[in-house]
């Protein structure tokens, strides 16, 4: 490597490191009851996956074909379904089912969804949830996604708002968006 290339290398790290060190990090364990059940958006950051998507809901299961009744693996695996409505929360819906693992070593913060196939796999950070696990946070590793997630499809609004007062508490000062929600 040349020494051009060697100091841009360096150069950028530098520039990265700030970056990369602010983005914020699963502090506690995180229950294992989160992988199980519905969650329901209430707020996040637009991105282009879920462009005009309303009423949208994540079903955390089993996988399939496992008869156990816990609701994870015991290699850490469930199976999710994610619904999102076009336009209205009546509109007309779009299903993705997929799998994910928990990730080893995690504490149950972090985890993995597998799409096309398993052919791309995108981590997931679980950064925080509410005392009472009515409401969680969750973020791509990278701090430019995050998602307040409910088990209530309306939150009450003193939890809405401690909930995105905790989102910009974590550095994330990028415009929210608010899905609408059938009810």
């Amino acid at each position: 490597m040349n020494r051009t290339r060697l100091v841009a290398l360096f150069a950028a790290l530098l520039i990265a490191g700030p970056v990369l060190a602010a983005v914020p990090q699963p502090a506690r364990s995180v229950s294992a009851s989160f992988y199980s059940g519905r969650w329901y958006e209430i707020a996040r950051i637009p991105n282009a996956g879920q462009r005009d998507c309303q009423a949208a809901e994540s079903q955390f299961a089993r996988p399939v074909g496992d008869g156990d009744a816990s609701f994870v693996s015991d290699t850490g695996e469930f199976s999710v379904r994610q619904v999102c409505h076009r336009g209205t929360p009546n509109g007309a819906t779009r299903v993705f089912a997929t799998r994910g693992r928990i990730l080893p070593g995690s504490r149950n913060a972090r985890f993995e969804l597998s799409f096309l196939g398993g052919i791309r796999k995108q981590e997931y950070w679980v950064l925080e949830t509410s005392p009472d696990g009515g409401w969680a946070l969750m973020a791509t590793p990278g701090g430019n996604y995050i998602w307040l997630l409910s088990r209530k499809a309306v939150m009450p609004a003193a939890a809405k708002a401690a909930a995105i007062a905790r989102i910009r508490a974590l550095g994330y000062d990028q415009p929210l968006e608010f899905p609408a929600q059938a009810g």
